[in-house]
């Protein structure tokens, strides 16, 4: 795990609407039409249960479209992921600034990624950005016109590939499934790689765990020494040891829990511990159809229904 730390005077939530897609994707100068191989949703909704197959690709509460496009990306490449509040939203419209967290990247090769379904084995993370110098990784987003930057590992295979772009705003996250996932995928087909590595490789679900000290954490209460820990595994890189010559792809399954790969240091005696009272802070979902968390609201909010899908407490 890769750790950042966190300061204090975080500002309070924001407005009960302040979702986010990622929709287009920026390479070599060319900024893709909107959803163009990108499994979109129309409602702008989080994944809170990271338990689903749905935090792999979206779905579930926001049902996405299926793309038969393919996005040329090239190895060794920097691509923006773009992110808007709706399907037509403008730069000016990305995601409440309240909604602070960390951004994430992954990719899974595959041999079709118009018809792979997404979930499961194969994902290995690219890039992440948590907190660093009192700025959240979701802040460098809403401030970059909704683009999030990611660099393509020059020494994987070329071939197809699920490039899984995602943001998770904590700013709920105290309770349980109270932290909000926003992901989409993307077909994309890398070319001109070096086909030197074979990274080690995680399933969604089962890279996060609900209880994550990056998933169930109040980002409120931590003094400024605090450290947060960024969910997942440390990012693949082409120079890390961890990638070898090697040959041999390691599958974590669902049921496997994430602690035995992880390494062990100091900060992981800090993981916070859910909520002896099940209370559901302004902003984080609190019913909707299939939710199985918290519906009691923090003193001086109610849970106002969105849609069957999605109630929060406002």
């Amino acid at each position: 795990m890769r750790y950042s730390s966190l300061a204090v005077g975080i500002a309070g939530a924001g407005l009960a609407t302040a979702h986010t897609i990622f929709l287009q994707l920026e390479t070599d100068g060319t900024t893709t039409p909107v959803s163009y191989g990108i499994r979109t949703p129309s409602y702008d909704g989080p994944i809170t249960d990271v338990t689903t197959n749905d935090v792999a690709c979206n779905g579930g509460p926001n049902p996405t479209t299926p793309s038969d496009k393919i996005i040329n990306v090239k190895a060794g490449s920097t691509v923006n992921a773009i992110w808007r509040h709706t399907l037509t939203s403008g730069p000016e419209d990305v995601m409440d600034a309240s909604h602070l967290g960390p951004t994430l990247a992954y990719l899974k090769k595959v041999d079709d990624a118009a018809t792979d379904k997404g979930y499961g084995s194969g994902w290995f993370k690219i890039q992440h950005d948590g907190y660093s110098n009192g700025v959240w990784g979701t802040s460098k987003v809403i401030n970059n016109q909704g683009k999030q930057p990611i660099t393509i590992p020059s020494c994987l295979p070329d071939g197809q590939y699920l490039l899984r772009a995602e943001m998770i705003a904590l700013h709920g996250a105290s309770s349980n499934q109270g932290a909000q996932l926003y992901m989409e995928c993307a077909q994309i087909n890398i070319s001109g790689g070096a086909a030197t590595k074979t990274p080690a490789t995680y399933s969604f679900p089962g890279v996060y765990k609900q209880n994550d000290p990056g998933i169930l954490v109040n980002i409120y209460s931590m003094s400024k020494d605090s450290q947060y820990v960024i969910p997942g595994p440390d990012p693949f890189t082409c120079s890390a040891s961890s990638g070898g010559g090697s040959q041999t792809t390691v599958e974590v399954p669902a049921s496997t829990t994430l602690v035995t790969l992880t390494k062990t240091t100091a900060a992981a005696t800090t993981t916070p511990t859910a909520p002896a009272a099940c209370n559901v802070a302004q902003w984080a979902q609190c019913g909707g159809a299939g939710f199985t968390g918290c519906t009691t609201c923090a003193s001086g909010y109610t849970c106002k229904k969105q849609n069957d899908y999605y109630s929060q407490c406002a």
